[in-house]
Parts: C-alpha cells; structure tokens; sequence
C-alpha cells in the first residue's frame, strides 16, 4: 500500500485518496477538431519511472494535489500543490 503525504492533513494511507490521471495535461481550446480533442480525452503517457500525477484527499480534506512517482518502485519522488510547477526530479 502506499502512503502519500496529502499537502494540508499529512501522511495518509493510499485508501483515502482517489486517483486523478496524469498531472499537467492542458484542455486544448473550445473550437479543436475532433482528433485534437480525441488526443486530450484518451492519449495519456505511461512512462517506465518517473510519472506525474493527480490526486484527490476523498477520504480527507478533499483537496486536490500532484504527486510525482516512480511507476517500477512506487517512491513518492514529490507531493507539491495543484497551481505549483512541476517539479524538477533528478535522477
């Protein structure tokens, strides 16, 4: 199980957070065309090692947040607020 580190309440386990999809991910403008809009709804990265992803305190404050993580280990590489830059991850 993994425990994320919810900016506002502190280390919690994973149960009481929902996931949200890949962080940072900009909605294209109103007037797109249809592919373009397809590519924004269903074409999301899965990279081997470091992801950057969304996620909500359900169970908690409700708040959401970004976490970046290593999808082969699952370490917790940075927890930052949503608004934040993303981080700069050296490895």
């Amino acid at each position: 199980m993994l425990t994320l580190s919810c900016p506002w309440c502190g280390p919690r386990d994973e149960p009481e957070f929902t996931y949200g999809g890949e962080a940072h991910v900009a909605r294209p403008a109103h007037d797109v065309d249809d592919a373009s809009w397809a590519r924004y709804l269903f074409q999301r990265e899965n990279p081997k090692g470091t992801h950057f992803e969304r996620w909500c305190h359900t169970q908690g404050c409700e708040q959401w947040f970004n976490v970046a993580r290593d999808t082969v280990t699952h370490e917790i590489l940075a927890v930052y607020r949503m608004g934040d830059p993303r981080p700069e991850i050296g490895r």
